[in-house]
Parts: C-alpha cells; structure tokens; sequence
C-alpha cells in the first residue's frame, strides 16, 4: 500500500470515529444540557470535518494533533455517568490523563475529573430563561441565531420574542428571510417557517413571536406568556439608565444593551468583568465590538508587564450606520461612500475601557478608520509597558493566555503567515493575536488583533446573558486560575 493509501485509509478511519461522537454529543446536549468541548471550542451541532479540525487545533496547545481516538473513550465515559447540568472539556480529560500516574482507568479518571457535576454534587435542570430581542438588525439575527443554536433540551435561554417596527406587506417573511440566509454568515443551520397569522417564526422548533411596537411603552410581555425575560437591545436608540428603564415593562426583569452605555450604566466585558455584576442590576452594557476586542489581551497584557499607557487605531468594516453612497449624515466623513471611501471616525472603545478596566490607570487613546470590507476588523494596540520584554516572550505569553487562562474564551491566537480578514468570519473569540504581525521593541509592544466585529461580539452578549440568567454552567475539569 502506498503512502497516499495509507494517509486515505487513517483519514476514512477517523472520519467514522467523529461520525459516532455527533450522536453521543447531541444526546448529552439534549437531554442532560451538557455541553461537550475540545480546549474551548464547542462539539455540538459539529460536523464531522468540523470535528476533526477541532481536534487538529491541539497542535497549538501539545506540538502534534490530538488523537480523536484519545478523546472518544473520554466521550464514552460521560456517558455512563449521573451528569447533570455542565461543560466538559474532553481535550482538557486527555491532556489532564496523560500527565497522571496514578494508573486509573479512563473511566475512573473521568469519574474523579467531572465529580462536581455528578450524583449528589450535580446542578439541577433550571428552568428555561425567557429572552425577547429588540430590534433585528446585524447583531439581532446573529443573537438570534446563537440562542436557538443553545436551545438544547429547552431548559437554558429561549429566544420567546422579537419586537420590531412594522415594516408593511409580508413583514415577517422577509424577516425570517434574513434571518435564514445572510450574504456574510451563510445559511441558518436548520429549519426555519412562517406563520404570518400567528405573526410567528418557528426556527428548530422554537416558536418565536413578532411582536410590532414603535416604542416599548406600547408592549405588556405577559400577554404572550413571557416571564421574567432579558430584553436585549439591538436598536441602540437608549444608551442611558433612564432610556433603556423604559423596556422593563411587565414580563421583563433585566435588560442587556448591545452598545456602549453612557451614564452609570455598567459597561460588561465578559471574562474580564462580569463577575462584578451585581444580582439586583437590571439595566447593562455589553459596550461595543471594539472594547471587547481590546480589553482582554489589555488586561493580559497588564497583569504580566503592567501597561503605562495605550493608543488604540482601529481598523474597521463598514457598517449600516454610513452611507452606501454620498449622501446626508449628522456625523462627520460618515456620509460619504462606505464601500468606496476609507473614512477617518471616532470610537469610544477607548474611554470605554476604564469601565471595564477600572484599575486601569494608564491613559488610553483611540481612533478608528472605517474600510471598505463588510465583517472582520483589527484594532492595532499600541503599548508602552512597565518593563522591557522581548517578541518571543510577549507571543508565548499571549499563546499560553489564548489556551489555558480564564480568557481563553476571548482571545484567540494565530500564527497563520498569510492570513486575512475574511478568515476570521465566524470567530467566537472577541479577538485573536496575529503572531507574526507582533512587533516589541524594549517597553514597547504593538499588537495586531483581528475581531469578527458582528459575530465574535454576539457570542459575548450570549455570554453576558448566560451569567446574567444563571444558566452559565461550570466547565470540567476546571480551568486554571
């Protein structure tokens, strides 16, 4: 047999191994909310290619792909036990395996590693979280999309409503349209249909309700049967505490913004600090798609070298907010052509980050410019810091904080030498480090970070909202502190 023949072969052999994971994934997931990952990235609802890269990404973490026949006996050991409501991390189980000598069994291994989600230790089921969106823009559809990708068994968030203005004839068709196909994203994964007498979207089979309103005064939520919901503000029209009050009608206890808050609003990074929301807070900020970028490897970046000051230049895609051509804008450059003019603006990122970041002393400045390209950006972080260091010291730091610390959620790592925006679609981290476009020169360090500007910031509002509900569940074995 040949080389060739025999790569074939190994590829056949392994792509019948991730067939027989999707099943046992997709069972976990449904019926016991247990959501099983590889070093952070999620299984379910993976397709068996999508599997196997997965398992290839351990190439970062171990210097070689991890074996999908390593991790199965691992996915095969969850099976067998009284697991209740958790994340499991079966490329985290092998890893922790190898390094242990106590000479137990898989199974035993397992047992001991994911002890706190078992048996008398276990969370009970929570009851489902009623979740209404409020607008259905960019961000809207992509929250959306998330939310029903989380469903599981139904007992997590459950996207109950959308609330937009009338738009006239076969609205809610052509709502549902965009929701089912979008010309950056793809194609929704699944089902979606229309009941227009209903005024309803049915999307997996969650029944999702229209509801038409010009102003949140005009909704009561507990006629639709809603309870207890997080709104979630796509509009941006109300930034401030008295503004966004106006959504806690009856039916709605909290409410999430996905703009930058003004005022005494909390402006919430997660992973960085959403722990110090208070349980009694009803109003908050997942502040923008920039701050998220850069507030994480920021916070890295402080907590090793501390950082004495910033500047911030972003790079970023157009958005709905400019103008397609010439035209009227109350903002400055913004009324020229987005897809035909790089436009000098402003971002609030910048000042954003001492909400976020609240011992952070150091001064940081920003600027952005709006590029002709419709998804993916990158803030290019500009840093003087508290000691000297070298490249390879700053890049096997930031490696090691995208694989093994709390923030490995929000910061990925690249060391791809030809890699480019459109790469990055479909990114759930809120930034990833380019490697090989890192420059440090002393006390001086300049990162390039890449952000999926409307998809990897839905993936931290559904975080956000996560913490917020209670249905943030604990992950196995536990991650470094």
């Amino acid at each position: 047999m040949t080389v060739n023949e025999d790569s074939f072969t190994n590829w056949k052999n392994r792509e019948e191994i991730a067939e027989s994971m999707i099943p046992i994934i997709g069972k976990l997931h449904r019926e016991r909310d247990v959501t099983v990952l590889l070093h952070s990235r999620s299984l379910v609802n993976k397709s068996v290619v999508s599997i196997l890269k997965t398992h290839r990404f351990a190439r970062q973490i171990a210097g070689e792909e991890l074996s999908i026949t390593e991790t199965l006996p691992f996915l095969q050991a969850l099976t067998t036990l009284d697991l209740g409501p958790s994340q499991v991390d079966i490329g985290l189980l092998a890893e922790a395996y190898r390094a242990d000598d106590r000479g137990l069994s898989v199974a035993e291994f397992t047992a001991g590693a994911v002890a706190g989600a078992t048996g008398a230790n276990k969370i009970e089921r929570r009851d489902g979280r009623d979740v209404v969106l409020y607008g259905f823009g960019r961000i809207g559809r992509l929250v959306a999309r998330l939310l029903i990708e989380k469903a599981g068994s139904g007992n997590g968030l459950r996207l109950r409503a959308i609330v937009v203005r009338g738009g006239g004839a076969e609205d809610i068709v052509k709502r549902a349209s965009l929701l089912r196909r979008d010309s950056i994203h793809g194609q929704f994964q699944g089902t979606i249909t229309v009941d227009e007498a209903n005024s309803t979207i049915v999307a997996n089979g969650n029944e999702i309700k229209v509801i038409y309103a010009n102003d949140p005064s005009e909704v009561d939520y507990t006629a639709y049967g809603i309870k207890d919901a997080i709104l979630i503000d796509n509009t941006g029209k109300w930034r401030d505490r008295e503004g966004l009050s106006k959504h806690l009608r009856p039916g709605v206890e909290k409410v999430v913004l996905t703009a930058p808050g003004k005022g005494d609003v909390p402006n919430i990074v997660h992973g960085v600090n959403h722990d110090m929301i208070k349980p009694d807070e009803q109003i908050l900020s997942c502040a923008s798609c920039t701050t998220n970028a850069i507030v994480p490897p920021l916070k890295a970046m402080d907590d090793e070298y501390g950082v004495l000051r910033g500047h911030v230049e972003t790079v970023h895609s157009f958005t709905n907010d400019q103008n397609l051509l010439d035209n009227y804008h109350k903002a400055d450059r913004r009324g020229r052509s987005a897809p035909l003019n790089m436009v000098i603006t402003e971002t609030g990122a910048a000042s954003a980050v001492a909400k976020a970041l609240p011992d952070l002393k150091a001064p940081i400045t920003g600027s952005s410019i709006r590029v002709p390209v419709p998804d993916v950006s990158i803030a290019i972080l500009s840093l003087r810091l508290g000691r000297e260091t070298n490249r390879e010291e700053v890049l096997e730091y930031l490696r090691d904080v995208s694989l093994n610390s709390p923030l490995k959620r929000q910061i990925d790592f690249t060391t791809a030498p030809d890699a480019v925006s459109m790469d990055f679609v479909g990114s759930r981290h809120s930034s990833i480090v380019d490697a090989g476009a890192t420059k440090v020169d002393g006390d001086n360090a300049i990162l390039y970070l890449w952000y999926d500007n409307e998809f990897g910031y839905s993936c931290q509002v559904i975080r956000v909202v996560q913490h917020v509900s209670g249905v943030e569940y604990p992950t196995y074995p536990a991650p470094a502190a």
